[in-house]
C-alpha cells in the first residue's frame, strides 16, 4: 500500500490534533501536526533529509492571525516562533524549496481574492474547514493526481482575480522593460533592501549617483515611494539581488 504523508499546519492546536487524529485513521496516511510556519519548514526540511518527504501540505490561510496584503511575501526561507508566517506565504516558501510537495489551503471562509493569491502561490486546492472529512481526502488524493481544486462558488470569482492579477504583472513588466540595465540593478537592490548607501558600495558608484538612478526608477515606474516601485517591481517578476555572488541576467533582463 502506497502511504500518503500529509503535514497539518495550524496554530489553533485543538483544530490541529483533531484533523490529525481524524486523518491518521486512514489506513494510507501517515499525518503530523505543526503549530508554525516556521515549525512546519523545520518539519519539512528534518523529513527531507531523511529521506521522507511528506506529499500534501494542508495549511491554514490564517495562520499566525496575519491576513496577508496585495502580494504574498517571498520566499520564506527561516524563521521563529516569535515572527508570524502567514498561510499563504508559507504556501510560496515551501512551494520555493521543495515543489513536488502538494498543498491544501484550509480556509475559514471563501475569499475569491485570497484563494487566487493561494493558486498564484502554488497552492493546489482551497477547501473550506468545515468541510466532511471524506470530501477533504477526496480533495488530498485529488491534488496528488496534479488536479486543482476549488469549491464551485468560487470559480467564478477566482478566474476573475487570476484575470486582473495577470493584467496588472503584464502592465508593471512594460514598465520595469522601460528602464535601463543600470536601473534595473539598482531596483533589484531596492527589492533586496538594500539603501541607497548600500547600493552604492555594492555597485561602486557615488551616493549622488545612485540617489539620481533611483530617481529615475521611480519616475518611470510612475510611483512615489520604494515600497511602491518594490511591490511593482515584485508584480513584474523582478527578484531581489543575489547579495551572496553577481547580479544575473536572465532572457536579456534582469531575472
Amino acid at each position: 500500500m502506497v502511504r500518503i504523508r500529509v503535514l497539518v499546519v495550524d496554530d489553533h492546536r485543538i483544530f490541529a490534533e483533531s484533523l490529525a487524529a481524524a486523518l491518521a485513521a486512514e489506513p494510507d496516511v501517515d499525518v503530523s501536526a505543526a503549530g508554525s510556519g516556521p515549525a512546519a519548514l523545520r518539519c519539512l526540511e528534518r523529513a527531507a533529509s531523511e529521506g521522507r518527504r511528506f506529499d500534501v501540505l494542508l495549511v491554514d490561510a490564517d495562520l499566525g492571525g496575519h491576513v496577508p496584503g496585495a502580494r504574498p511575501a517571498v520566499p520564506v526561507r527561516d524563521g521563529n516562533e516569535d515572527g508570524l508566517v502567514d498561510g499563504i506565504s508559507l504556501v510560496t516558501g515551501v512551494r520555493t524549496g521543495q515543489p513536488g510537495v502538494r498543498i491544501v489551503v484550509l480556509a475559514e471562509k471563501d475569499d475569491p481574492r485570497r484563494a487566487a493569491l493561494a493558486l498564484g502561490a502554488g497552492a493546489s486546492g482551497w477547501v473550506a474547514k468545515d468541510c466532511s472529512l471524506s470530501r477533504l481526502l477526496s480533495v488530498i488524493r485529488g491534488v496528488l493526481r496534479d488536479e486543482t481544486h476549488l469549491p464551485p462558488a468560487l470559480l467564478t470569482g477566482v478566474l476573475r482575480e487570476l484575470t486582473a492579477a495577470r493584467k496588472h504583472r503584464t502592465d508593471s513588466e512594460t514598465l520595469v522593460e522601460s528602464l535601463t540595465p543600470r536601473e534595473r540593478e539598482v531596483l533589484r537592490c531596492m527589492v533586496a533592501g538594500l539603501g541607497r548607501k548600500a547600493v552604492a558600495e555594492r555597485l561602486y558608484l557615488s551616493p549622488h549617483t545612485v540617489r539620481t538612478h533611483m530617481q529615475n526608477v521611480l519616475g518611470k515606474l510612475g510611483v512615489h515611494s520604494t515600497l511602491a516601485a518594490v511591490a511593482l517591481a515584485r508584480r513584474a517578476g523582478v527578484g531581489p539581488v543575489d547579495l551572496t555572488g553577481n547580479v544575473v541576467e536572465r532572457g536579456g533582463q534582469l531575472a
